[in-house]
């Protein structure tokens, strides 16, 4: 009940924009779920780009900031919701609103050898989501900025 009367307390504008943002986010996992990884990026990248309006405020008055906090919070909704499928969800988010952000993946060897891979979002060499402390660990691969899918 806390967070329902939480929620209702928030501007319908924030509470419109959360409820689209969890639909995007269960969407994403879903999809990388279900179709390939070159096909999801495809089909986000219509979306992304896409003229048709969603229904939130207007480019102006939506921050990346707002984006991450709003990624933050419906993550906690979506089962199975992890770094990869946050770090698409705010690149859509961000491409949709005018910022500009890369989605960078990276792998890391763990102590006991297994091989361990994060996704974040980066914009102007900072870390917009997906910061972990200990980040500098992962070898980043090469964007996938330019490739043709």
């Amino acid at each position: 009940m806390k967070r329902l009367r939480k929620f209702l307390r928030l501007s319908a504008g924030d509470r419109n924009f959360l409820i689209v943002t969890f639909f995007l986010l269960a969407a994403i996992r879903l999809g990388l779920v279900l179709i390939q990884f070159n096909q999801l990026l495809k089909l986000l990248t219509k979306i992304s780009h896409s003229r048709e309006p969603l229904p939130l405020p207007s480019t102006n008055q939506v921050s990346v900031g707002k984006i991450v906090w709003a990624v933050n919070k419906v993550t906690h909704y979506v089962p199975g919701a992890k770094c990869l499928a946050r770090a698409l969800t705010t690149q859509v988010l961000m491409r949709r609103y005018g910022h500009s952000g890369e989605l960078r993946l990276g792998v890391a060897k763990a102590e006991t050898g297994k091989l361990e891979a994060h996704a974040w979002i980066e914009s102007q060499g900072l870390v917009i989501i997906g910061n972990i402390p200990d980040l500098s660990r992962y070898m980043p691969l090469p964007s996938l900025e330019g490739v043709k899918l």
